[in-house]
């Protein structure tokens, strides 16, 4: 099976530790049977691809990062897979439920000016058009100061500089595959109209913070207390956040398409299981009750280095 021989000692890391941008967009794709090879000839030309679209406009911060999917990963590559690497495990608790859906390629657009977005995705599916099936494309927006559409603050707790790598790419415990990360996806529906219902005050309980000043608030159990998960020492284990709000106010469409990347799945898997299933000390996530979710999947990002390294027909040996 057609794979990539990489040497993987230094690998560069694909941007996924680039601060947030105004614009982002979230395409998520199927491969179609016998398509394998337009794929691989994308991926490992996407980097260039990007400098290309981006380089006459160097304000703009134009960047992409590419997943690959479970169901994907041995028809693109052979040899060994990232060790953490399994299909979206879906959840169904009493009240909510976290669904699996298809996705076998990620590219997490982001810049700071909407038709530099729009331009790259125009790029990738020319030359995929005829090789995968879009399963979802979600063109997403700063909002105000740093908000979701419910009106809070959305990424305070992200880790910046040295944590953020730590927290999000892959280290010496696959070195086969470090330098890469773990994305899981999800995009959400909001109902807004039963949520603007609540008094700020029950909006506040619901998420933990104070909507004015974001200020942490002590309430067990709310969405803030839910998705804080820690380690055998205490220690909170963290993710790398990059979800943003978007929406189709003329169609009642208001969400945020959530995307965690990590160093391992464990983590944001940990948290889910929290959110919709509940836990000892408390029950699921109250956001869920205003809050649904209609995708979910899982992804590897390979690093930088190994997609560059992506030659048609070379040996795994």
């Amino acid at each position: 099976m057609p794979s990539s021989s990489i040497r993987w000692a230094g690998a560069q890391p694909q941007p996924v530790l680039s601060p947030p941008a105004p614009v982002a967009v979230f395409l998520v794709v199927t491969i179609r049977p016998g398509r394998e090879p337009e794929v691989r000839e994308l991926l490992a030309g996407l980097a260039g691809l990007v400098r290309a679209v981006g380089f006459p406009s160097p304000d703009g911060g134009l960047c992409c990062v590419a997943g690959v999917g479970s169901s994907a990963w041995d028809r693109l590559f052979g040899g060994p897979r990232p060790r953490e690497l399994h299909p979206f495990r879906e959840l169904d608790g009493s009240r909510h439920r976290a669904v699996a859906t298809p996705g076998d390629l990620l590219f997490h657009i982001r810049a700071a000016r909407t038709d530099l977005c729009f331009a790259l995705v125009a790029e990738i599916m020319k030359r995929l058009r005829d090789a995968v099936t879009v399963q979802d494309e979600v063109q997403a927006f700063a909002y105000f100061d740093s908000r979701n559409v419910l009106g809070f603050v959305d990424g305070t707790e992200n880790p910046v500089g040295q944590a953020a790598a730590e927290a999000a790419i892959v280290g010496d415990e696959d070195a086969a595959f470090s330098g890469g990360s773990y994305a899981m996806v999800q995009k959400y529906l909001h109902d807004v109209d039963a949520w603007e219902a609540l008094a700020v005050e029950a909006q506040e309980k619901v998420i933990g913070r104070s909507k004015l000043t974001n200020i942490e608030l002590d309430v067990p159990g709310s969405h803030i207390d839910v998705n804080t998960v820690t380690g055998p020492d205490g220690e909170d284990l963290e993710i790398l956040r990059g979800a943003m709000p978007f929406g189709r106010p003329g169609h009642g469409e208001f969400g945020t398409y959530f995307i965690a990347y990590a160093r391992t799945p464990e983590i944001p898997e940990a948290m889910l299981r929290k959110m919709f299933l509940g836990g000892p000390e408390s029950g699921p996530d109250p956001i869920l009750d205003y809050s649904q979710a209609v995708t979910g999947t899982l992804f590897f990002i390979p690093s930088a280095t190994f997609l560059e390294a992506i030659e048609e027909g070379a040996d795994t040996d």
